[in-house]
């Protein structure tokens, strides 16, 4: 499953809505570390078809990144229900990211 960019008008429905865990990564075109890890969370979104992944780009989407505490980028945020159970911040091996969504 690919990786979906999501943005204030949807982000109720692809992931607070979503019935599988769902990773957010609060990501920016200028960020050197999010450009390590955006790869990554493309990679883990086709091995793994059992959780979603999404992006937000932090300067386009103002209001999530608020909304979600976002102060350093990347950020990854794992929903679960609607709900956030996992958020972390800077750069984090593939394994790692898998982990968050398993917790």
């Amino acid at each position: 499953m690919a990786t979906k960019e999501v943005t204030i008008e949807n982000f109720q429905s692809e992931v607070l809505e979503c019935n599988v865990p769902v990773l957010v990564d609060f990501w920016a075109s200028w960020c050197g570390p999010c450009m390590m890890v955006s790869p990554l969370i493309d990679e883990l979104s086709e091995e793994h078809p059992e959780y979603k992944f999404a992006k937000v780009n932090v300067d386009e989407q103002i209001a999530l990144a608020n909304k979600y505490n976002v102060m350093s980028i990347p950020n990854l945020v794992v929903f679960k229900n609607g709900e956030v159970v996992s958020q972390v911040a800077g750069t984090r091996q593939k394994e790692e990211i898998l982990e968050l969504l398993k917790k």
